[in-house]
């Protein structure tokens, strides 16, 4: 996986708001590498009800879309809109996703887990004011303009909480 890259120029000053964003962004990548550090082996192997992917393939997909998520904000950082990605392509993408995963080791999860939200992290702390204020029109969300802090915390940010919410109520289950 390559690194994510930043999304323009290195700003003057770190924004507050583009560091607490990467903040809570390393927060939750934290807690669901806690939480997916001290399964079992037969934890990691659930399949979660509802979803039908495995626990360990569910906390790889949060791993490996950091750089995507990061990407599009930063398109939308950039004044370029959103088109052609739509809930389909997402769904589509999540199940070769998990096709291509689906036997992936607890350490090659937890791994990329703290490489890629390390590096989705440095991205958002290189986001100004003007990129987080900057909207476009955004096909996953029918063309309605949206700006790039909305798309990093309905995706990046908020990811790794929605998941673990997730595979903590199917392992209680």
């Amino acid at each position: 996986m390559t690194p994510i890259a930043s999304c323009g120029a290195v700003a003057p000053a770190v924004s507050v708001r583009s560091a607490r964003l990467a903040d809570r962004l390393a927060a939750g990548a934290q807690a669901l590498m806690d939480f997916a550090s001290q399964l079992t082996e037969d934890q990691w192997c659930t399949t979660v009800p509802g979803d039908g992917r495995r626990v360990g393939v569910i906390v790889h997909h949060v791993a490996s879309v950091y750089p995507l998520e990061v990407q599009l904000a930063c398109e939308i950082a950039a004044g370029r809109p959103i088109l052609g990605v739509t809930w389909a392509t997402v769904h589509e993408m999540n199940a070769a996703h998990a096709a291509e995963h689906a036997s992936v080791t607890k350490e090659t999860a937890l791994g990329l887990l703290a490489r890629n939200s390390a590096s989705a992290a440095d991205a958002i702390r290189a986001l100004t004011e003007r990129d987080l204020d900057s909207a476009v029109p955004v096909s996953l969300y029918d063309g309605a303009e949206l700006t790039c802090q909305f798309m990093l915390e309905d995706h990046a940010v908020r990811h790794s909480a929605h998941h673990l919410a997730r595979l903590r109520s199917a392992l209680q289950a």
